[in-house]
């Protein structure tokens, strides 16, 4: 590990310095002590952050495309009462380093390292992934390539859509990828660049203050104003190619071990269709729950449910394993 340094966060310097006063349960939950540091995959620095007791059950959690590890920072905390808890910056992304390019196996050896490096892997149990979005295509790539290092994924609005829905979805002007050459834009100020952020898709955010929190972290600081923390050759990745995105309903069915499905259900990437798409599909094993009032980004919209809906997965898989290790 490069730096590993355990404390209670400066909120003068987490939280974004133009938005009024925190929610409550957002400062308690920010408060909580957590490891900040650095492991080495692959040659490139990956940044994360480590909540709770290494004596308990191991969870991975994996933000979305151009996200950052904080989209789950005041997630962790809740899951980590009861679990050792990493979350942590894709390389290209986040305060992640970067590299020349970003093929799944190597997204998928950075969860492996990632695991392997915050001791993870040292408990019984094997560490479960909690992935959204993108970070869910991800989690699919590492369960095909290393699931038996893995306990199971739970796959939070991976994008899947039955094909004469995505075709409209990319017609109506959506494209699958920017250019990987074009360098990231300087604003001159930080209210300049805050007013360019969006989410992705660009639907409503439950929770504004969560909304400003996730702008503060995607921005950096450099010389002539602010830009994005994101490489733009991460559009060059292996996620971009069409035939992909139009079998992800096929890849969620083959990928190996456990699988759960949590989801927006007002999410414009997948819904109550998408999930009978996948059963049909031969998902009929996996559980699909859907969080009432979320849309894609379901940690911004209604994070406490998204929390506890994580939780339920989670405990009845313990059940699960119980009665079986009981027969």
């Amino acid at each position: 590990m490069k730096t590993q340094v355990t404390t209670v966060c400066d909120l003068e310097k987490e939280l974004p310095p133009d938005a009024p006063d925190a929610p409550k349960w957002l400062v308690k939950a920010l408060q909580v002590p957590r490891e900040e540091g650095f492991i080495e995959s692959q040659g490139c620095d990956v940044h994360y952050f480590r909540w709770g007791n290494p004596e308990n059950p191991p969870l991975i959690l994996m933000h979305g495309f151009l996200a950052h590890a904080r989209c789950m920072a005041f997630i962790a905390p809740f899951l980590a009462e009861n679990y050792h808890v990493v979350a942590y910056d894709l390389t290209g992304m986040g305060d992640s380093g970067v590299r020349d390019a970003y093929p799944d196996s190597v997204r998928a050896q950075e969860v492996v390292d990632v695991a392997q490096k915050t001791g993870l892997f040292e408990h019984a149990q094997k560490p479960i992934v909690i992935a959204h979005s993108y970070g869910g295509h991800v989690g699919l790539t590492a369960m095909n390539e290393h699931h038996s290092l893995f306990g199971g994924l739970i796959i939070c609005d991976l994008m899947v859509l039955r094909l004469e829905r995505l075709k409209a979805h990319f017609a109506g002007g959506r494209p699958l990828r920017s250019d990987p050459n074009r360098p990231n834009r300087v604003y001159p100020d930080y209210a300049a660049a805050k007013a360019r952020f969006v989410l992705s898709p660009n639907q409503p955010c439950g929770e504004p203050y969560l909304f400003d929190y996730m702008a503060f972290h995607s921005l950096k600081e450099v010389e002539g104003g602010w830009t994005w923390k994101f490489d733009t050759s991460v559009f060059d990745s292996d996620f971009s190619v069409r035939d992909r995105i139009l079998h992800q309903a096929e890849a969620v069915v083959a990928a190996p071990g456990r699988k759960a499905y949590i989801y927006g259900q007002e999410s414009l990437l997948f819904d109550d269709d998408s999930a009978d798409y996948v059963r049909e599909m031969g998902g009929t094993d996996i559980p699909f729950i859907g969080v009432p009032g979320a849309r894609h980004h379901l940690m911004l919209d209604e994070p406490i449910a998204f929390v506890s809906t994580l939780r339920s997965v989670l405990a009845l898989w313990s059940a699960s394993e119980e009665s079986e290790a009981s027969r």
